[in-house]
């Protein structure tokens, strides 16, 4: 993950992974993991304008009764990404997490990020701390539960990469490089052959072009053309074309009810089967 994030942070910013070899697995799923982290290193990035450091590190921790996570004494894996950029102040950092909160400014970000990995870490009965002070940097970091036994290869089979047949082409819409990287590697683990696309208008004149495609995935709040606007547009222009929506889980103005929808963070086993009730080629 460190490469994937040092490759579109640009050359001012320096990534630092701290991560030991030896740490024991957590109880989580790998692909929510990867969308948590790729969240805070957005957030990470954005606040560092002028460059900085971005340190993502793991390691093993002990929490007793009073740790700022508030979590039940016991053995835990600790998760953080932290910056040197702009930090926040104490109004700001009380009001982080709530859902579509945001200092980045209209079409800057969607107030999401934080929000869906704090409900990621409630969901693995861990916990989201923040540490942070003006022009000082944050640090946020994610809590999970240490597993006592080794992940099993039976566990790893459903993620398996299914390269059997090419299922057709998939054309991925989303304004961030980062997540959109990441989806992207699991529809090609699923056997989709990726074009992709940075933001909606991007995606209309691609398609205007005669590019086929089997399939659309597309986020749902981006500046510009929304995805269920460019759902909509695709289905007047193209009936039949397979459409998956992605947007956060407290994402709902604006939304089509009649659009397959799958809620951000998701695992590939449910990316799979989301494209799967898709029917056509995805099935």
């Amino acid at each position: 993950m460190g490469d994937l994030v040092a490759s579109t942070t640009g050359p001012q910013i320096r990534v630092v992974v701290d991560a030991p070899p030896d740490l024991p697995a957590a109880i989580a799923d790998p692909n929510q993991l990867e969308m948590a982290l790729l969240n805070l290193s957005v957030n990470a990035r954005d606040a560092m304008p002028e460059g900085g450091t971005m340190r993502i590190s793991a390691s093993t921790e002990w929490v007793c009764k009073g740790h700022r996570s508030r979590l039940p004494t016991g053995d835990y894996l600790c998760l953080s990404v932290a910056d040197t950029g702009i930090g926040m102040d104490a109004t700001t950092l009380a009001r982080a997490v709530e859902p579509f909160f945001s200092t980045k400014g209209v079409g800057k970000g969607t107030g999401l990020g934080l929000s869906m990995v704090h409900g990621l870490a409630s969901q693995l009965n861990g916990a989201l701390t923040i540490q942070s002070s003006p022009a000082l940097g944050t640090n946020v970091e994610l809590w999970l539960p240490r597993a006592m036994t080794l992940p099993t290869a039976a566990l790893r089979i459903d993620e398996a990469p299914d390269r059997r047949s090419l299922r057709g082409i998939a054309l991925l819409v989303d304004d961030e490089e980062l997540v959109r990287a990441s989806t992207s590697y699991m529809l090609a683990d699923l056997g989709y052959r990726v074009i992709e696309a940075s933001s909606g208008e991007e995606a209309l004149q691609l398609l205007s072009t005669g590019q086929h495609v089997d399939l659309i995935v597309t986020d749902h709040l981006m500046p510009g053309i929304s995805g269920t606007d460019l759902a909509r547009r695709v289905r007047n222009s193209r009936p039949g074309t397979a459409i998956l929506l992605v947007s956060g889980y407290a994402e709902h103005e604006g939304i089509d009810p009649d659009l397959p929808r799958l809620t951000k963070p998701f695992r590939k086993s449910e990316l799979a089967a989301s494209l799967a009730q898709l029917g056509g080629p995805s099935s």
